[in-house]
């Protein structure tokens, strides 16, 4: 399970650039414009102003416009400065081919993009104050850092990943009933009545009462109640951290305890599980992980090696009230907390509704 690290929190470019799909680039340079505004960070190498900062910004916002609200708070402004520094920095170290590759990588996207809003392309990119040429520039950077790092990803580190997290790879039959902490009404449930009809659940189903007709009249998870509460042959990556856990280790057909995740309370019950050893996996599966190892090296310089490059921050606070930037800590359910990361999402498995 991921930790909640602000630079973690609000990884936009990355998240964009790869969970989301979105735009990439076409060239790595800056904009050519005189920029006489002020310096905002100074790095090994580098410096980036307030109008590179603000540009993207505006760019982050397009890209993921469910986390603006987040992105205008000083207490993740920092954050996202400190992040332009390390793409910027990494950007300059990249070789060619991984530049080519996010040129090509990016031709395609832009054009998916297009497609996709269709006439209304211009005018989300007006309202949002950004072209496309800043668009582009923006994700060459992400782009370029994570297509170098891939290429840097070898052999054995990918097996290794593997032997780490092979139970993802696990593909499992599975029923479940979730008893939410918000009904099929949209009405909240308090954890103790989930417990309790939880409880009520297995009670039923200990006593030999039908899996598929409880999922029916108990499940609040509508993407399984009506087959039964069965998620046939599923790899276990997908699901959430608890649920995950428990379909791993769960005897085959017998029916569990309450099992807790964010979205409630789960009964299961494990019918098939099936391993995978290395030689299994398909280049796309070997192509994931390979994809893993490339993102958790990215992490780690965030941690480890970002602050070494940064030789001064100078960032003015905004007008954000103090309590909006506590609030946005706290990092409450749908904020970027719990949706940046790819691997992070509940599945429809785990109960999404």
């Amino acid at each position: 399970m991921r930790s909640n690290k602000p630079w973690k929190v609000l990884f936009v470019s990355l998240a964009a650039a790869l969970s989301l799909s979105m735009l990439s680039a076409c060239s790595s340079g800056k904009n050519n414009a005189e920029d006489n505004s002020t310096v905002l960070a100074t790095y090994k190498g580098g410096e980036i102003t307030q109008k590179e900062f603000d540009t993207d910004v505006k760019v982050m916002k397009l890209l993921s416009p469910e986390q603006a609200q987040y992105l205008e708070l000083d207490a993740f402004k920092e954050t996202i400065l400190k992040q332009e520094v390390a793409f910027e920095y990494l950007a300059g170290q990249a070789d060619d081919k991984a530049k080519q590759e996010a040129e090509k990588q990016a031709d395609s996207q832009i054009a998916s993009y297009k497609q996709g809003l269709g006439d209304t392309y211009e005018s989300s990119l007006k309202e949002q104050g950004v072209t496309e040429d800043e668009i582009k520039n923006y994700m060459v950077r992400v782009l370029s850092v994570y297509q170098d790092m891939i290429q840097k990803v070898t052999d054995d580190e990918v097996k290794k990943e593997f032997e780490d997290t092979k139970g993802d790879f696990t593909v499992a039959s599975v029923r479940h009933v979730l008893v939410g902490f918000t009904d099929s009404n949209n009405k909240e449930r308090s954890k103790e009545d989930a417990l309790k009809r939880a409880k009520e659940v297995k009670a039923k189903l200990d006593g030999g009462a039908d899996f598929a007709a409880i999922a029916k009249e108990y499940s609040d998870d509508t993407g399984s109640k009506d087959n039964g509460g069965l998620y046939e042959n599923k790899e276990l990556g997908t699901y959430v951290e608890e649920f995950k856990k428990a379909a791993q280790t769960l005897p085959l057909n017998t029916i569990s305890d309450p099992v807790e995740t964010t979205y409630g309370y789960h009964i299961m019950k494990v019918e098939s599980r099936t391993e995978k050893t290395f030689d299994q996996l398909t280049d796309e599966q070997k192509e994931t992980i390979k994809s893993s190892v490339a993102s958790n090296k990215l992490q780690e310089f965030m941690e480890k090696n970002l602050d070494s490059i940064i030789v001064k921050i100078n960032l003015p606070k905004s007008s954000a009230s103090p309590a909006a930037s506590a609030g946005a800590s706290a990092a409450p359910a749908g904020s970027p907390a719990a949706s940046a990361a790819p691997a992070a999402s509940p599945s429809a498995s785990a109960g999404a509704k």
